[in-house]
């Protein structure tokens, strides 16, 4: 006896981001150093590396802008 098989509808292709590629576009953290997350907004990046850095605050976390290309400290 067979057992059915499920069909899967379509599988999103997963964006992978590399770490050792710097993005093109928006603000992301670099967690010692180490690019991490993307965010579109300065704001939610500072916000984001705020609460990693209350958590964990032996990590060096900077932000990068793409369109700068300026990475800046976390303060």
């Amino acid at each position: 006896m067979k057992k059915p098989t499920m069909q899967v509808e379509e599988i999103e292709p997963r964006t992978i981001q590399r770490a050792d590629v710097a993005p093109t576009d928006g603000f992301s953290l670099i967690v010692d150093g180490h690019f991490k997350t993307r965010y579109e907004s300065e704001t939610a990046a500072r916000a984001a590396g705020a609460e990693l850095l209350d958590r964990f605050p032996m990590l060096q976390i900077l932000i990068y802008d793409a369109a700068t290309r300026v990475r800046s400290p976390l303060q």
